[in-house]
């Protein structure tokens, strides 16, 4: 994973051990860099920008809670990426600030 090419959540407290999100001019990915298999989703912008109208209508998430660390799975047709729901939670935060808007603001 090139980390130039990449962005994450500024609330991702993990280090780089958290979802990142980067884009082709046709494409976004998203992966989990502490995903032991290097897994990748890709999607189309259209996609993208739909999952962030509805992640941003959600509620903020809480705070930490017992099940946190449990893995969360993210997945595609034929892709599946592990992440936890803290740094899952630490993506939506992200989307809801507007920190990944850029990447559909051209499509």
């Amino acid at each position: 994973m090139n980390p130039q090419n990449w962005q994450k959540s500024s609330y991702c407290s993990e280090g780089d051990s958290c979802i990142h999100v980067a884009a082709t001019p046709r494409t976004i990915h998203l992966t989990e860099s502490a995903d032991l298999t290097g897994a990748i989703l890709t999607t189309t912008p259209e996609a993208f920008s739909a999952l962030l109208a509805t992640l941003k209508k959600e509620p903020a998430p809480t705070s930490q809670g017992d099940n946190d660390d449990i893995p969360l799975r993210l997945r595609s047709a034929d892709t599946v990426v592990t992440t936890t729901r803290h740094k899952w939670n630490a993506f939506v935060l992200g989307v809801q600030a507007g920190e990944f808007d850029h990447f559909v603001a051209t499509h």
